[in-house]
């Protein structure tokens, strides 16, 4: 029996050190998972991922593995919750739909990166989806790989905002407008190349705007400092300075409701094996170092940088929750509705776009991270599947970018994969 005890007890441990991964079932209420690797429970799996325990840097070999992007196979169809529904929204001759920002008497905003253009959504049969040929309008192609947009009042004008990949612009705008006039105002301008999409996110009293820029590589020593950083300016574009740094990608920007706190979603470093770095949502520390690219979750020094910053190192920040490496978390946003269960309010839902830098595949897919008084709980839980349809699969049939939540209180995710806005409903009973 001793020996029978050790020997699961060793397993255990190996299996911990390989993949620093947890699964415990849930605390709070939930209201089903919904989720194939789950789907035989009656409780969503909590994924906890740890710094405890991480895998030695190249301990696998490191691959290239892009997915093919095809049509929904036949029956195919996306998986969420008991009680919630989730449809196609809009769909139609997109090239690669990214980000979506609701203004404020409900007309939508959707970024098509390739496209150069920002199209208007509006609803106009309220029949809870976007008829193209009536519905789906161009707002401007004045842009330059547009990304995050923010509409914003400021003295006595409106301004709608655009994070372009190599600025930041804004348009003199009324709301309701139907297409943008006139050249912007060019506020800001950053390098391009490497990581391309900024988020842009003005603080609640309007006073401060923040703007996401990655790394322009893996882990070169020596970039601008506006990259793999979180900077902060005045809504005319003066008074930058950096907010965070060490972020290796940081993409969506979200306020926490409860705290005020900024977070993000970030990508983190490749080629360090199939099992690192773990990509990450945290809250972002006015001054906080984030590890990029001196180190990682912390005080894991890259093996890859010649002369890591010891000082920057020592007080480098683990972040608040860890996701599995490689997923590719890009869209953030907090459950502020009323539509889903209560349980959900203060929760964040993050898009994970999906690796194509792992042996088997990870992502491509939406999580929910529950809160608890403004706090993450710990680990994260399946919201949105089905994209994926095996971890071993070459084919995949949609990605997940950009996540927010329109006034109705349901969830909107673009999809660049499949061209599509899908939307989230809840239907059970409250």
């Amino acid at each position: 029996m001793a020996r029978k005890w050790f020997a699961l007890l060793f397993i255990a441990s190996l299996s911990m050190a390989v993949l620093a991964l947890t699964v415990f079932g849930q605390t709070k209420p939930k209201a089903g998972s919904g989720q194939s690797e789950s789907a035989k429970s009656s409780k969503p799996q909590r994924i906890v991922y740890k710094t405890d325990g991480l895998p030695k840097p190249f301990a696998t070999e490191s691959v290239r593995n892009p997915p093919k992007v095809v049509a929904a196979p036949s029956g195919a169809k996306l998986e969420v919750p008991a009680g919630f529904d989730v449809a196609v929204f809009s769909e139609g001759d997109y090239r690669i739909p990214r980000w979506v920002k609701e203004g404020p008497n409900g007309d939508l905003f959707l970024a098509d990166w390739q496209a150069n253009t920002i199209f208007l959504l509006r609803d106009l049969n309220k029949d809870g989806k976007i008829d193209n040929a009536a519905e789906r309008f161009t707002f401007t192609t004045d842009v330059n790989r547009p990304f995050g947009m923010a509409i914003q009042k400021v003295g006595t004008e409106t301004w709608f905002y655009v994070a372009n990949t190599d600025s930041i612009v804004r348009f003199k705008y009324q709301v309701g407008q139907m297409k943008l006039e006139g050249k912007p105002e060019k506020l800001a301008e950053f390098p391009t190349g490497g990581h391309s999409t900024r988020d842009i996110l003005f603080s609640k009293d309007g006073k401060k705007l923040y703007l996401s820029v990655g790394s322009q590589s893996n882990v070169n020593e020596g970039e601008p400092a506006i990259r793999a950083a979180i900077s902060e300016y005045n809504p005319d574009g003066t008074g930058h300075r950096i907010f965070a740094a060490g972020i290796r990608n940081p993409v969506g920007l979200a306020w926490n409701p409860v705290n005020g706190q900024l977070w993000t979603a970030v990508n983190e470093r490749d080629l360090l094996g199939d099992d690192l770095v773990p990509e990450y949502a945290t809250s972002v520390k006015d001054g906080g170092f984030y590890g990029w690219p001196d180190s990682y979750m912390g005080q894991n020094v890259d093996p890859r940088v010649k002369n890591p910053r010891k000082e920057l190192v020592a007080r480098a920040i683990v972040p608040d929750v860890l996701i599995e490496p490689h997923s590719a978390a890009l869209g953030i946003v907090f459950y502020t509705g009323k539509m889903f269960p209560r349980e959900y309010q203060g929760d964040a839902f993050v898009a994970l776009h999906g690796s194509w830098n792992r042996k088997n595949r990870t992502g491509y897919k939406v999580i929910r991270i529950p809160f608890e008084k403004g706090k993450p709980e710990g680990g994260y839980e399946n919201f949105l599947t089905g994209w994926l349809p095996g971890e071993e699969s070459p084919e995949v049939w949609g990605r997940p970018v950009g996540v927010t939540m329109i006034k109705d209180g349901s969830l909107l995710v673009v999809d660049d994969g499949g061209k599509k806005i899908w939307r989230v409903t809840y239907k059970g009973k409250q």
